[in-house]
């Protein structure tokens, strides 16, 4: 048995290799880019590849890559389950809607007119979302009939860029105020301001669709929870001051008080549903104190959740130790080798 792991120093991929050696677990660099992966992988019996969103090549072929090794018979990290939907929150409308999950109310628009109509007849504030984006990017707060119109007749005519200019200066600088980054980031968002990175560039615009979802108000915070195979654990993220987005934020809790564990015991359920083989789910509560799913995700930063003091297994009860979620990725599929 050997697994194959994506040569990078991002992500998930270092945390992953120092597992495996610490464990013994035989395991192989490949550069999932090259044009001879298949002969890089003739000895492997597994590939673990952690893309992302803002990797211009990642958003191009990882996915294709992966399934078509799956398609196969080949295991792979992450599988078709888990990250069809990534970066997707269209999809994962659907998706969350066939299987009846609590979805906060979510409405996509595929015509102009319909769009339109709904605007009319709704109410607001609602939220607007692009599909894709991380740490609350492309999520804007909608008070207004008016403003709505607008951000539709926008989305099925010249559309969004993925990359906010404004949106990324400001956020770098709230970052830089409340001492989360350096000068270094602000000075960075001025430079992306007349350059965009170039993820931006592979994903062209969005256009010729729009999606809102309820806004849910009253809520200081967000909750992520987090399962891979039979553990879960999470992170209790604040808004930031005079925002309502979470994600993101920097200003972080884990206190195993915070949690409402019916958000651990829903993420479990799902994910059991499902057959990912990780979810990071997204919770609010709406005025009832009912949790409610904003989104879901198979990637998040490593570091963020260092400090977590613990983690439930799936009878919820709770372990307080230190762990390793990418060590508990490795040997889900160190599992399904052996099964």
């Amino acid at each position: 048995m050997k697994i194959a792991i994506h040569n990078s120093k991002f992500g998930f991929h270092p945390r992953w290799m120092a597992y495996c050696e610490e464990q013994g677990i035989p395991y192989k660099r490949v550069n999932c880019y090259a044009n001879n992966l298949i002969e890089q992988l003739a000895d492997c019996d597994a590939l673990m590849w952690h893309h992302g969103q803002q990797n211009p090549k990642d958003i191009l072929i990882a996915q294709r890559i992966l399934f078509a090794l799956e398609h196969t018979g080949f295991q792979v990290f992450p599988n078709f389950r888990t990250a069809w939907h990534f970066d997707d929150k269209v999809a994962q409308k659907y998706l969350f809607e066939r299987v009846n999950a609590p979805l906060v109310p979510s409405y996509a628009f595929f015509e102009r007119e319909a769009a339109l109509a709904w605007a009319a007849s709704t109410s607001f504030p609602k939220v607007f979302k692009l599909r894709g984006g991380a740490s609350s990017s492309n999520v804007k707060l909608v008070r207004t009939r008016a403003q709505a119109e607008k951000m539709i007749r926008q989305a099925f005519g010249e559309g969004f860029s993925n990359y906010d200019r404004w949106a990324s200066l400001k956020e770098r600088w709230y970052k830089y105020r409340i001492g989360k980054a350096s000068i270094l980031e602000p000075i960075k968002g001025i430079a992306r301001f007349f350059q965009p990175p170039p993820f931006a560039k592979a994903l062209g615009r969005e256009r010729n669709y729009a999606y809102f979802q309820d806004f849910i108000p009253n809520n200081d915070s967000d909750t992520r929870i987090i399962v891979i195979g039979d553990k879960a654990f999470g992170l209790y993220r604040y808004v930031r001051k005079g925002d309502f987005r979470a994600s993101g934020s920097g200003n972080f809790a884990y206190d195993k008080e915070l949690f409402d564990e019916r958000c651990v015991s829903i993420a479990f359920d799902l994910t059991q549903q499902l057959q990912f083989q990780c979810a990071a789910y997204d919770f609010v509560f709406d005025k009832n104190s009912n949790p409610l799913i904003v989104e879901v995700s198979y990637g998040f930063s490593p570091a963020g959740y260092d400090p977590c003091p613990g983690y439930w297994d799936k009878n919820l009860q709770w372990h307080e130790e230190t762990f390793s979620p990418q060590g508990w990725m490795v040997e889900s599929v160190v599992s399904s080798l052996k099964a």
